[in-house]
């Protein structure tokens, strides 16, 4: 137990315990080291002054550095400057936030759209917003964060499925049909929650299933989309999209900082909604809204993936080749079908030392760990883009059959 240290003046540091903390993150080899890039995002970088491949960018279709998105963003600053001023219902909407919005309604094939300062936002906005004491959210087990931390600030009970067992939440939805609520009644709404990409494992919900499962017992489907968007439908319009689920999902989420290359989040649904979010949402009501090159740059992402698909062509082409290549080598990756492709480790000292060694051989993938995902599940989780060249895949493909030999984890 580290002795309580003294603060300002003398007085006993309160927050002295934090210390512990952090040596007992170093002594169970869950502490993750910051790395710091000094070079812009991109298939090469500069990380800890070395210029490394990186598999670690969710910059799906390499839109971060598109001459077109560049450009919109630096006239938007010319003509409307750096920031926004205010929350919306303060300093009043800016016209490009309504037109993005508009844009993104159409794009998801969806009657409205709000934006958000992040897709985090995003969900902490819309789930405490949407439900409450008379309602029930039912989730899977293993979504993201942002879901849970959305879902713990609606008074709203909650239960868990789990991952992806379609069985288990018919189960879950029926006996809450049948049974209603604890004080009695029929739940109001019973919100299915659910990822549309799992950003740890790469899989994809199977979200015809789900929907089918929800429309059987009068329940809602909340999709987020954030590592779909981009990836998966035409254009990258998401999972909705790429199982023809249109009208029959209530709520999809989504990111604009990955595929989209900028930063903000978004919800997407009926008018009604919109219209409470932009009346009830946290988020949206108290914090100041994207500044005007995000926005500029977000609705020009839009048109260009819409009018350059060989982008979405490329990132599936790379993800193809690297997938097959790491398993031809003797590497787990899991249950992946995305871009997203994790390299199992189970032991979080092996995925770190894997990480470091990879960084020796030009390599930037960085280690997954406990809490994000389970203390025997630790993982190297790569992602490759539309922008990695076949050389770039060639020696990251050689790094990881190097080191993999070396560590004992693939045999020749």
């Amino acid at each position: 137990m580290t002795a309580r240290k003294s603060g300002p003046a003398g007085r006993p540091d309160p927050l002295a315990f934090l210390d512990d903390e952090v040596a007992a993150l170093h002594e169970r080899h869950l502490y993750r080291r910051l790395r710091v890039m000094s070079s812009a995002q991109g298939p090469i970088v500069s990380v800890d002054h070395r210029r490394l491949i990186s598999l670690s960018s969710n910059d799906y279709l390499g839109l971060t550095h598109h001459p077109r998105l560049r450009e919109a963003a630096l006239a938007a600053v010319r003509e409307f400057g750096v920031g926004s001023g205010a929350v919306r219902t303060i300093a009043g909407t800016m016209t490009m936030h309504e037109a993005l919005e508009a844009e993104l309604a159409t794009f998801k094939g969806t009657p409205a759209a709000l934006t958000f300062q992040s897709g985090f936002s995003a969900n902490t906005g819309v789930i405490p917003t949407v439900t409450g004491e008379t309602d029930l959210i039912v989730s899977d087990a293993l979504n993201h964060a942002s879901i849970i931390d959305g879902m713990r600030l609606s008074k709203a009970p909650r239960q868990i499925y789990p991952h992806g067992d379609v069985g288990a939440l018919r189960e879950i939805l029926r006996e809450a049909r049948a049974t209603g609520r604890p004080g009695g009644g029929p739940y109001r709404l019973i919100l299915v929650v659910t990822d549309g990409v799992f950003s740890m494992d790469g899989d994809i919900a199977p979200l015809r299933e789900l929907v089918e499962a929800a429309e059987a017992y009068d329940a809602a489907v909340m999709v987020d989309d954030a590592h779909a968007s981009g990836v998966l439908g035409r254009n990258g319009r998401g999972t909705v999209d790429h199982f023809g689920l249109h009208g029959r999902v209530a709520i999809q989420v989504g990111t604009l900082s990955k595929a989209v290359g900028a930063l903000g989040g978004y919800v997407a649904g009926s008018l009604a909604l919109r219209e409470i979010l932009t009346q009830r949402a946290r988020p949206f009501l108290f914090s100041t809204s994207n500044p005007p090159a995000v926005v500029a740059a977000c609705r020009e992402a839009i048109r260009v993936m819409e009018d350059e698909p060989e982008l979405q062509e490329r990132l599936w082409a790379n993800t193809r080749r690297f997938k097959a290549e790491l398993t031809r080598l003797g590497f787990d990756t899991g249950r992946s079908e995305t871009p997203i492709t994790p390299v199992m480790m189970g032991d979080p000292d092996v995925a770190g030392h894997f990480s470091d060694r990879l960084i020796e051989e030009g390599v930037f993938a960085q280690p997954v760990v406990f809490p994000t995902v389970a203390l025997d599940q630790a993982r190297i989780r790569t992602i490759v883009t539309a922008a990695h060249a076949d050389e770039q895949l060639d020696v990251a493909l050689a790094a990881f059959d190097r080191v993999g030999r070396e560590l004992g984890l693939i045999s020749g």
